[in-house]
Parts: C-alpha cells; sequence; structure tokens
C-alpha cells in the first residue's frame, strides 16, 4: 500500500499530502504572525528561524513529491470532464504556488549571501545571492504566492468536501486511506 494504483492513492502520497498540508498552513500563519513581532519580542528571531527550517524541509519534501508524483500513476478522477480537467490544472497550479512560495522564500533568506541553517542540522548554501533589490522582490513574490496558495488550497478542499459529501464520491476517502480504495 506504500504505491499508487490507478484507484487510489498509496502511503507515500498520502504522506507527503497531510504533512505539506499541515506545513503551508502553519507556515502561512507562523509569517503572517511574525511580520508584527517587534525587534524585543523573544520570538523575533527563533519565528523566523523555525519558518525558515520548516520552509527548507518542505522545499525537500515537495521536490520529493513531485518526483514521486511523476514515478507513480495518478488515481482516476471523478466527476464530469471540466471537472477533471478543473482538478488537474489546479493540483498543477497548487505545485506550481507551493515551489514559487518556498524559492522566493530561500531568495529572501539568501538575499545578503548566507546560507539557511535548518534546524541545526545541516546549512542549504547560498547559491543565489547579491541580486538588485532580491530580498524586496522575493518578498513580494513570497507574499502574493503564499496568499494565492492559501486562497487556491481553500478551494481544493472545498471541491474536495463537495466531492465527499454532494456527489458522494470516494475522491476524499482516497486520500485519508489506501486500504478503502484498494478493496473496491
Amino acid at each position: 500500500m506504500w504505491r499508487n494504483t490507478r484507484s487510489g492513492w498509496g502511503l507515500v502520497s498520502i504522506l507527503l499530502h497531510w504533512a505539506s498540508a499541515l506545513a503551508i498552513v502553519g507556515l502561512f500563519l507562523l509569517g503572517w504572525w511574525m511580520t508584527d513581532l517587534g525587534y524585543y519580542d523573544p520570538w523575533y528571531n527563533r519565528a523566523p528561524w523555525w519558518h525558515r527550517s520548516i520552509g527548507m524541509l518542505l522545499l525537500f519534501a515537495t521536490l520529493l513529491r513531485v518526483l514521486w508524483r511523476l514515478l507513480q500513476p495518478s488515481p482516476l478522477g471523478h466527476g464530469s470532464r471540466v471537472e477533471r480537467v478543473a482538478a488537474h490544472v489546479g493540483h498543477l497550479a497548487l505545485y506550481v504556488l507551493m515551489l514559487c512560495v518556498m524559492i522566493s522564500g530561500y531568495l529572501i533568506s539568501t538575499a545578503k549571501g548566507r546560507g539557511i541553517i535548518v534546524f541545526d542540522w545541516f546549512e542549504v548554501p547560498a547559491f543565489i545571492s547579491h541580486l538588485p533589490d532580491q530580498a524586496s522582490i522575493a518578498g513580494d513574490i513570497h507574499w502574493y504566492s503564499a496568499v494565492a496558495l492559501m486562497l487556491l488550497a481553500a478551494g481544493h478542499t472545498l471541491a474536495a468536501l463537495k466531492h465527499h459529501f454532494l456527489d458522494r464520491h470516494d475522491t476524499l476517502i482516497r486520500m485519508l486511506n489506501p486500504a478503502r480504495t484498494r478493496r473496491r
């Protein structure tokens, strides 16, 4: 049950999906909260450290998730052709926005040439730095793409709930329990 089939998601895809969802919502809330911290607040340096560390781990998980998605079959979609095309475009947009948010966050953090220390475990080097207005431009991209990601994620959630409660499809169940969809 680790791998995907045409009838359901495997455990790897399910765990990556829900871990990403929790991290993305948590990072958005943390990022929003920390922008109002004062210089003398004890979280002034700690909150960005957590934000950057979790963000870099999420970037690696997202790259793994994209690779896994390319190597595994995707379960067949439910709904009309328009709904299936919208789901495909929506998922593609979610991946693009996730990568946009995380890469722009990386560019903000490395603008002065310093790498990102991830939970004191390792350092991600500053491969790109000292570009004109790098932190400012990347900051704008980071904020607007994060807001767009939250809006699209909300739409994704509503679509899953619609499929589950109104259409009575197993779309949500397939993302919760790989064993339930294998039996059908």
